[in-house]
Order: C-alpha cells, then sequence, then structure tokens
C-alpha cells in the first residue's frame, strides 16, 4: 500500500463532497452566500489591473499556469498584479506574483476587486456575485468524455451563461458542456486547452530528451497508467484506488519489455494494492503531467480525460474499464467507449496484457488519430497565446 499525504485539501474535498450530494443544502449555500457577496462586492472597486488565477483542484497547475508562465514571458506581470489562488500557497514558489490561500474572505475580496478572472474549475466556488464589467476566462480542465455539471445527478448548480470565454476541444465539447455547463455558444474559444500546447509539437528527440530527464531506463516501451478519480464512499475523508491488477503477474508477463509508470487524479487520496519496484514507478507527485503524457509511448487510462490529452500525439492508447458497467450507471459518459475509444474498453488485465504482447503500434496510432479527430479537431497548438490575446487585448504571435 503507498498512502498519499493530501491533509492539506482533506477539507475541501469534505466540503466539496457533502455540497455535491446534498441538494438542499446547494440551493441554501448557493443562493443565500451569493446574495451576501453581491451585496458585498457593490462595496469594492473593481481594479483594471488585478487578475485572479486558480488551477485545477487549486494547485498551480492546468492551463493557467500556462497561460500565467507565458504571461511572465512577455512581460504582461509587469502591467497586471496577478493574484493566484492556492489551497496551500506556502509550499509553492511562482515568480512575479502574489499568493492567496483559497476560500478565505482575503480570496472573495480578491474575486471582487479583480478586473480578469482566469480558472480550469470556478471562481466563484458555486457562487454567483460576477460583475458585469469583469472577464471570465474559464479553460476547463478537459475535454468531454464522463457526465458532469448539471448532467450529474443531484447537481443543478452550474449557470455560467454569463463567463466570457470557455475553451473547447471540439464539438462533443461545445455540445455537451454547452448544456451541462448552461454555457453561451459565444463564449467559445474553439482552440483546444493551453496546457496542450506543447503536445502538438513533440519529435522522437523531443521524446527521448523527456525519458533521460525522468531517468527512464533505456530499450524499453513506457506505459502510462494515469486512471482517473472514483467517488468517496467514506462522505469525502478519502477518494481511494484499487484497481484489480496482479502487479506481480504483470511484471512477470511484461517486465522483460515493458516499464509501468503510475499517474492518479489530483483527488485521490489513497492507492491500494501497488507495491512499487523497478517495473512500476510512482509519479503521482511529479509536477509536469506533460513530460509524462510525452515519454510514454502507450497511454493505459479508463475514463479519465486525459485520454483527449494524449491522442493529441497520436500514440497508442488502452481504455482499462475494469468497472465500466458501474461507472456507466453511476457517472454515464457523452458517448458509447466501446465504440469509440481506439481499442474498444478492456474490462479484465488478462485483455490488456494480451493486447501488450501482440502490440502494433503502427496499426494502433491510426486508431488513436481517428478518435483525435473525432473529438478534438480545434487547436494546432497556439491556445495560449490565442487565449492571452483575447482576453487582454493584445496581439501577440
Amino acid at each position: 500500500m503507498a498512502d498519499k499525504d493530501k491533509t492539506g485539501s482533506s477539507n475541501h474535498l469534505k466540503l466539496e463532497h457533502f455540497i455535491k450530494h446534498n441538494s438542499v443544502v446547494q440551493n441554501l449555500y448557493r443562493y443565500g452566500m451569493s446574495a451576501v457577496f453581491q451585496i458585498w462586492g457593490k462595496l469594492i472597486k473593481i481594479d483594471d489591473n488585478l487578475v485572479l488565477m486558480n488551477g485545477h483542484s487549486y494547485k498551480y497547475n492546468d492551463s493557467p499556469r500556462a497561460i500565467y508562465k507565458k504571461m511572465h514571458e512577455l512581460g504582461l506581470t509587469k502591467k497586471y498584479r496577478v493574484v493566484w489562488a492556492l489551497n496551500e500557497p506556502d509550499k509553492v514558489d511562482i515568480p512575479g506574483c502574489t499568493k492567496i490561500k483559497m476560500d478565505t474572505l482575503a480570496y472573495f475580496k480578491t474575486a471582487m476587486r479583480a478586473k480578469y478572472w482566469i480558472s480550469c474549475v470556478n471562481i466563484e466556488r458555486a457562487l454567483h456575485f460576477k460583475k458585469k464589467e469583469q472577464i471570465y476566462l474559464n479553460t476547463w480542465h478537459g475535454a468531454a468524455i464522463n457526465i458532469c455539471g448539471n448532467g450529474v445527478s443531484n447537481r443543478n448548480d452550474f449557470h455560467w451563461g454569463y463567463i466570457n470565454y470557455f475553451c473547447v476541444c471540439g464539438r462533443y465539447d461545445e455540445v455537451n458542456f454547452g448544456r451541462d455547463l448552461e454555457l453561451n455558444p459565444a463564449s467559445f474559444l474553439r482552440i483546444g486547452l493551453p496546457r496542450n500546447d506543447i503536445l502538438y509539437h513533440v519529435s522522437k528527440e523531443f521524446q527521448k530528451k523527456i525519458q533521460k530527464k525522468l531517468q527512464l531506463p533505456k530499450e524499453k516501451i513506457y506505459i502510462l497508467y494515469a486512471p482517473t478519480w472514483r467517488d468517496s464512499e467514506d462522505g469525502g475523508t478519502s477518494y481511494q484506488i484499487a484497481p484489480p491488477i496482479d502487479w506481480k503477474r504483470w511484471k512477470e508477463e511484461l517486465g522483460e519489455d515493458y516499464i509501468v509508470m503510475l499517474r492518479t487524479h489530483p483527488y485521490t487520496t489513497k492507492l491500494m494494492n501497488i507495491q512499487f519496484d523497478d517495473f512500476i514507478l510512482d509519479y503521482t507527485d511529479y509536477p509536469e503531467v506533460n513530460d509524462l503524457l510525452i515519454a510514454a509511448d502507450i497511454l493505459i487510462s479508463d475514463y479519465s480525460s486525459i485520454n483527449l490529452d494524449y491522442c493529441i500525439m497520436g500514440k497508442p492508447m488502452i481504455c482499462f474499464g475494469y468497472d465500466y458497467d458501474d461507472y456507466k450507471k453511476t457517472r454515464g459518459f457523452y458517448y458509447d467507449l466501446e465504440a469509440e475509444m481506439p481499442n474498444g474498453v478492456m474490462k479484465t488485465q488478462e485483455e490488456v496484457i494480451r493486447h501488450l504482447k501482440s502490440f502494433n503500434y503502427e496499426a494502433d496510432a491510426e486508431r488513436t488519430i481517428a478518435f483525435k479527430n473525432r473529438h478534438c479537431e480545434y487547436g494546432n497548438g497556439n491556445a495560449t497565446i490565442k487565449c492571452i490575446n483575447t482576453v487582454f487585448g493584445t496581439d501577440f504571435k
């Protein structure tokens, strides 16, 4: 067993779980606190040079990070004062900005003052207090695959028609996010995700460079195993994952040719049935997920939107959906994964092992490219610059 120490965010997970699964609390929280914040906001003047940003799980990551790094590189952080909202602001160094703790009074005051909001999750924490003069870019944190927003049971708190700009990767995003997040189609930026820009420009030489950076042994085929999160069964105290994998057997069958890099979802707090060694390596807390995507020769995931990131590079991918039927009933998908995923849905480890032992890279890659063309047809690697130019009225190339 390998546990991840995420005590700093445990209270946020419990609060989010409680609100998500209680419609009465949702309504009391949303309407009551929104009214309070709207009144408070009338007393706070907007600062035209203030930018508020946050990332997924309220860390320094995802598309907002890509946007901020480019802003800093272009010198925009000298013109604009950027505030990053984080769960643990003291644990990360971000040059050129101010850091603030999420969900504090200082955070909400900053939100009401900032002219610009940039997020891949949300700024208002399920409330509604945005002023008309404020400009809100939401990049979201993945392309459409499993049902989200108001499509989820007991959720009816996404009414995002007031968002100014929303990044989409393809037509599936426009239809499904547009409906379940109640977006205005005029807000769509058909450019893909800024965090994925680098994935459009990966060469074999660059892949080898990243593999060396990760200190991976030579002459192996690298599998990135990146399962999505599973909802909590203990009221949000923990989000654990225990895939039905006999890792000893995997090593016996595949260890001569393959190495597995494990990457779990940020919300996953406990890994079970996993013993790390020279065959399965732990990259869950590695900060640069794109390095792992680039280094990998094959992706094994399930229903994670990482599939929609990885497919950009046209490399082989496997959907290992060991709980597919249950997940389909309880959460649901935006399309038939058994028909759409490049190799369908493999429900047992035997299917996965058999596929890997008779692996045909070229045939698998062709299926991935076809999947990309259906689901991620927007974007060419310039989303970051396009977001900056759209939000700030600049003309960078």
